[in-house]
């Protein structure tokens, strides 16, 4: 099983050993959509959900998921993060809420499935606290947009 990087001698799952590979800058970005309906759009917006700001808290989810993805991923490296940016674009006429996570490192490996986790955890987080004005919340399109730096090179996604 050789050519598998992620499998042992036994043909079992390991972590990759990446303390052969030189430390760069990382980036990656990743993002998400959460579709509501217009009540729950406009009492997103307007701060008027019960459980507080949604995007506030979805915000701070975002930046702790990124902090904890190697805990849920169990292949994922554990990283020293040095920044993650999380942002919402709220589209009033197909009542939708855009997230995008950008994330950055110094290190031997890359910050993609730190970028995921954020989109991930905000986006859960803004179904968590709007579940109880709507039950068909929908989470869609969650995949990476770019990444840079490391040995595989850079990469951007072919559409937004």
């Amino acid at each position: 099983m050789a050519e598998f990087t992620h499998f042992n001698a036994e043909g079992r799952a390991k972590m990759v050993d990446v303390s052969g590979k030189q430390a760069t800058l990382r980036e990656a970005t990743a993002c998400g959509t959460v579709h509501v309906n217009a009540e729950t759009f406009g009492m997103i917006t307007r701060g008027e959900m019960k459980k507080g700001d949604v995007l506030c808290v979805a915000q701070v989810a975002g930046i702790m998921a990124a902090k904890r993805a190697p805990e849920l991923i169990p292949m994922c490296h554990p990283i020293s993060i040095t920044g993650v940016d999380i942002s919402f674009t709220p589209d009033e006429e197909s009542c939708a809420i855009g997230i995008t996570a950008a994330v950055r490192s110094k290190g031997e490996t890359g910050v993609e499935m730190e970028a995921l986790a954020a989109v991930s955890a905000a986006a859960l987080t803004i179904y968590d606290m709007c579940k109880a004005v709507q039950k068909d919340i929908e989470i869609t399109n969650i995949r990476l947009l770019k990444k840079s730096g490391g040995k595989s090179g850079d990469y951007t996604a072919a559409y937004k």
